[in-house]
């Protein structure tokens, strides 16, 4: 029997958009199980979306639209849906960032976010969360849409060498995020870097940050503690940073040069062999 829990549409995206959801299938006369045939999914998968227990997918929000008329109206809401999974310290950023015309990162330990595979993702995030790493993942997948837009921003990334040893989820998982890098050096809009153990010391010892620039706005500056993310504006903060960005950049191996010892690592350190025993996040 379906369940009628019944949702409050203000209490969050989520909540307004199985409240939608369930409102539009009544009004087409359709049961669950009918939208989800329709749909290619379960009926109970649609009573568990309407009553805001599983996050919808962007596919299922176009599969919906597409069947029930909604002019993209469900396609639309999942990007606010997805990101109110983000932390709640992270979201605010992660509105920053889809609005940004640059995005300059330094990256210490990990490939950027918006550079991950999903399965790169998986082994990060399923460290800390285990219950919603599912919706954790493809809330992350779903900012890296930016770099898929008409008018992308333009992505600086200086990654650290240690990012590229640093073997996440197995070997296998590692090889096919370098490859991933590999591709991205094709982006027009993006450059990448990597910043070469020989450097030594350098202007971003105190670890990873970001620099946005906007077109209409102030450039905002981003950093991370363990539990908390730190934007500011300040000028003399902005000013500082993106000195030391440009400095990092000299630092820095060329795009090309980036290239060769990327690809030489996912040869060397993560070539294709029998594996004893790659480590899986579910």
């Amino acid at each position: 029997m379906p369940n009628i829990r019944e949702l409050d549409p203000s209490a969050s995206p989520l909540d307004y958009f199985g409240f939608e959801l369930r409102r539009k299938r009544e009004e087409a006369g359709l049961t669950q199980g009918e939208l989800g045939a329709c749909i290619f999914c379960t009926g109970s998968l649609v009573g568990q979306v309407e009553t805001a227990r599983k996050v919808p997918t962007r596919e299922f929000a176009e599969r919906v639209d597409a069947a029930l008329g909604t002019d993209g109206e469900f396609s639309r809401l999942v990007g606010l849906v997805l990101r109110s999974q983000l932390p709640h310290w992270f979201q605010a950023y992660a509105e920053m960032e889809a609005r940004a015309t640059y995005i300059s990162t330094y990256q210490c330990q990990l490939v950027y976010g918006l550079l991950q595979t999903e399965e790169y993702a998986r082994a990060v995030l399923g460290v800390d969360q285990t219950d919603r790493l599912d919706e954790l993942v493809a809330a992350r997948m779903d900012r890296q849409r930016i770099l898929k837009r008409d008018q992308p921003p333009v992505l600086y990334v200086v990654l650290d060498e240690s990012a590229l040893h640093r073997q996440i989820g197995g070997r296998g998982i590692m090889r096919r995020q370098l490859a991933h890098l590999l591709g991205c050096f094709d982006q027009p809009w993006t450059q990448l870097q990597v910043l070469p153990f020989s450097v030594g010391e350098h202007a971003a010892m105190m670890g990873s940050f970001n620099l946005l620039r906007f077109d209409d706005d102030p450039d905002i500056h981003y950093s991370e503690s363990y539990d908390a993310g730190h934007m500011t504006a300040n000028p003399q903060v902005i000013r500082e940073r993106s000195v030391g960005y440009a400095r990092l950049q000299a630092d820095a191996l060329s795009p090309k040069e980036s290239a060769v010892l990327i690809a030489r690592l996912m040869e060397e350190r993560y070539g294709e062999q029998p594996e004893s025993g790659e480590r899986t996040v579910a």
